[in-house]
């Protein structure tokens, strides 16, 4: 092996033609536009369409929008390149502010830019994922897959295929040396025989994507596995058994040459961290312009009713299991933040009457945008808990503390699934760290956008919040 790393990303092998044709299509749109409303295509206009250019392709890279989309959603597809679309937006309004020249030019010609632009780049790609489902439907642009490993991470890998057929993905079979006895296989599958067979399969074409799935104590045989399919044109794709725990955002990492597998790693790096602060200052500042007045209302009620501050300041745990205080308003008559935090329950009456309406409907959080706009909190993300609770559950939920790898939210994928509110089993925090560690993993703008949607729809009032 040379210097050169052995992981490569998982890139679009048509990704420069997509490139070329976001790109053809700005300029064309703009030309389009200028051309409906009479404008004279200045070298002003030739300026914003460079820019233009520069921000959507920036955007785009750091969205990953030119990543394979094989095993992707059409919505989160659509998602991303709408986003792209936005930044490109800002990017040109923002130069026209800056330049004090938005006078210059035409705004009913930059709006249609805009919209059509947008439209034709979610149309292309809307028209060549279905053209592609079509092809596969027809078994054509389909990968027949050999399966290495009758085990419960073959059972997983083969789950996950058929859970997405649009990625054209046809299991053929299992390959496993063992008795049928010691064996997974899916049901559906057959056994295509030992791990031999695969060297014979790959030449005579029943199988040209091969997936090894077995344990990492195996590496000897793995390795003489890959020795063999070195030899033929197959490709082969190796999924290590520890790949079934909980990894949250693993990522490839270099340590100078050698190359390393981070397994509880957080997806906020970079440009992703700069997009989840962008997202959190737009939603938190449209949302306290909304809620101002009815906080000035509860505010009032929580004052004029029982003794005590308005506002609760609690320590909890927020990124990186650093200390933070969260706002919220006092809906009880004791302001509890020592070594033991007894959690509200049905009937508490350390809850006042306002207090008790206020937690029903999650009212007593509206300063946690506060906190948002501070950069402490996010407006979506796992629920910080008290730190006396914190103390409790790392020691009884395995991966409890994984959850603080992202700052915490004012709503997260547990809360709209139900997971909101007193967690007065292990079993009851077992299953919200478990949603707060997969929100973890598939993190994602669209997964964000939709967790605002359900909380709105469906988030605010639960069951369990006393």
């Amino acid at each position: 092996m040379g210097k050169k790393g052995f992981v490569r990303n998982n890139v679009n092998q048509f990704a420069v033609l997509y490139r070329f044709f976001d790109l053809l299509a700005i300029q064309l749109c703009l030309l389009i536009s200028a051309e409906v409303y009479g404008v004279v295509v200045s070298q002003q206009y030739y300026l914003i369409s460079l820019i233009a250019c520069l921000a959507y392709l920036f955007s785009a890279e750091m969205l990953w929008l030119y990543r394979s989309w094989r095993a992707g959603s059409m919505k989160e597809i659509l998602f991303v390149a709408s986003i792209s679309h936005l930044l490109m937006m800002a990017a040109v309004v923002g130069w026209m502010f800056i330049s004090k020249s938005s006078e210059d030019y035409s705004r009913l010609a930059i709006a249609l830019w805009f919209a059509s632009s947008w439209l034709v780049s979610c149309t292309w790609r809307v028209a060549l994922r279905y053209f592609l489902f079509a092809v596969r439907r027809n078994g054509r642009n389909t990968r027949y897959v050999g399966v290495i490993g009758a085990n419960e991470t073959g059972l997983e890998l083969t789950n996950e295929i058929r859970r997405t057929p649009e990625a054209g993905y046809n299991v053929v079979g299992v390959y496993d040396d063992r008795d049928a006895d010691r064996t997974v296989i899916p049901e559906g599958l057959q056994s295509l025989g030992a791990i031999d067979q695969v060297y014979h399969d790959v030449l005579t074409g029943k199988v040209d994507t091969i997936f090894i799935t077995l344990p990492m104590t195996a590496n000897k045989r793995i390795e003489k596995i890959l020795q063999v399919l070195g030899d033929t044109p197959a490709q082969v794709h190796l999924v290590p058994n520890f790949f079934v725990y909980n990894l949250l955002h693993s990522r490839i990492c270099n340590v100078g040459e050698l190359q390393t597998v981070s397994v509880f790693d957080s997806p906020m790096k970079g440009a992703m961290n700069f997009l989840k602060r962008v997202e959190d200052i737009i939603l938190a500042s449209i949302i306290l312009t909304i809620i101002a007045l009815p906080m000035l209302v509860i505010a009032a009620a929580v004052k004029l009713t029982s003794k005590g501050p308005i506002i609760f300041k609690q320590n909890r745990y927020g990124m990186d299991g650093k200390k933070i205080k969260v706002w919220k308003f006092r809906s009880m008559t004791v302001t509890e933040d020592g070594d033991k935090v007894t959690q509200a329950s049905k009937n508490d009456a350390r809850i006042t009457p306002v207090g008790a309406f206020l937690r029903r409907t999650s009212l007593d959080e509206l300063p946690q945008f506060i906190n948002v706009l501070q950069g402490s909190m996010s407006v979506v993300g796992p629920r910080p808990h008290a730190v006396a609770h914190n103390e409790m559950y790392r020691k009884k939920v395995e991966y409890y503390m994984l959850r603080h790898r992202i700052k915490p939210g004012i709503t997260g994928w547990a809360q709209i699934n139900g997971w909101r509110g007193e967690t007065d089993t292990v079993d009851k925090m077992k299953m919200r760290v478990q949603y707060d560690l997969e929100y973890i993993k598939n993190w994602s703008l669209w997964l964000d956008f939709k967790i605002v949607l359900m909380t709105v729809f469906k988030g605010f009032v639960g069951k369990n919040a006393y």
